[in-house]
């Protein structure tokens, strides 16, 4: 009986935030857990309101914001802002410390230059660490494709939101 009346509940409060004209196209919603690819807890984020309304309220991964919910998470809304910054400036940092940088891997080749091993993401971002002390996961690691020669070749690192290219020496 009480299952039954959540689910009225919920029923009646995703028609009433869908008959309401300022929710039928995009949503504030306040996350209230971590979801990778779209934020972190207490993130303010504008999501569609199908997303909302079929996803993310109904699992209680989110909050609708109202005056009140500004309110009542005020301190953690700012407090995550700051985080957002920071994180913003490590990003910027490190990226400006990798752009430039070329990174020496030792490969065994052929006489004709044909590597016997290709040089991937991972042996990248080990060099990284070798060479440099810094750790960078290999899915930020951007390549067209492995190395199969020897010689200098481009690789990309995103690092957040920013981009920047390392040269590769092999």
């Amino acid at each position: 009986m009480a299952s039954e009346a959540r689910k009225n509940a919920l029923v009646f409060i995703r028609i009433l935030l869908y008959d309401l004209s300022a929710f039928k196209r995009r949503m504030d919603v306040l996350l209230l857990s971590d979801l990778p690819g779209i934020g972190k807890k207490n993130d303010l984020i504008v999501v569609t309101s199908g997303y909302a309304m079929n996803y993310l309220l109904p699992q209680r991964k989110a909050i609708v914001v109202t005056p009140n919910v500004r309110k009542q998470y005020g301190e953690q809304i700012k407090q995550r802002a700051m985080e957002r910054e920071s994180e913003r400036q490590l990003h910027l940092s490190l990226a400006n410390t990798l752009s430039g940088k070329v990174i020496h891997i030792a490969a065994k080749a052929a006489k004709s230059g044909k590597l016997y091993a290709a040089v991937t993401e991972a042996t990248v971002a080990e060099s990284l660490k070798k060479e440099y002390g810094i750790d960078i996961p290999t899915s930020a690691i951007q390549m067209t494709e492995h190395m199969k020669t020897a010689g200098q070749h481009s690789v990309t690192i995103a690092v957040g939101i920013q981009k920047t290219t390392v040269t590769v020496d092999v």
